[in-house]
């Protein structure tokens, strides 16, 4: 698919809702919202949003609501409103970024992901949520922990492994019955 480095340089709320999955701890509400002109079809970005937040292996429990108040904002966005909406961020038009209220996500690397990814492109954009979004909750970067291990979802992994392996998750051994 091919992303333009430009569309129209405005959002459009996902309309719509989702609950948070079952489970203890607060609810997080959040909204999507998809830059006018991409290529890709909003309700599928918001269901892929959705899956991956509420994924028991994810940060917490998460409502997707098309109106506030909302604690994050997913925003799908050309390189170039990333560009802008990253700054101070220099994002080169290739990375994502948090930017105080929105986790903007680059459409570029969501249509093609990254190297270091090997091609596992399902994987590549559950981390980019689970890391833009995880900066919303008040996570910072981490460094690879050693040589093999997976790499924390907070290291820049669109940047580098280190010499860790891919990991999308924020609590990647959480069973599935678990809260």
């Amino acid at each position: 698919m091919r992303v333009p480095h430009e569309a129209s340089g405005r959002y459009a709320v996902v309309r719509g809702r989702a609950r948070a999955r079952r489970g203890r701890g607060a609810v997080v509400r959040y909204l999507v919202e998809v830059e006018r002109g991409l290529p890709f079809d909003p309700g599928q970005f918001a269901a892929e949003v959705h899956r991956t937040l509420n994924d028991v292996r994810g940060w917490a429990r998460f409502e997707r609501v098309d109106h506030g108040p909302v604690t994050v904002r997913v925003a799908l966005s050309s390189p170039s409103l990333t560009i802008s909406e990253c700054l101070p961020l220099r994002t080169g038009g290739e990375l994502s970024c948090w930017n105080g209220h929105r986790s903007v996500i680059n459409a570029l690397r969501w249509a093609e992901g990254v190297p270091q990814y090997g091609g596992d492109l399902a994987a590549y954009r559950q981390y980019l949520i689970s890391h833009e979004v995880g900066h919303s909750l008040g996570h910072r970067h981490r460094p690879c922990p050693g040589p093999g291990k997976p790499a924390p979802v907070m290291t820049q992994q669109s940047k580098s492994l280190g010499r860790c392996r891919p990991n999308p998750w924020p609590f990647p051994h959480r069973k599935r019955d678990e809260p």
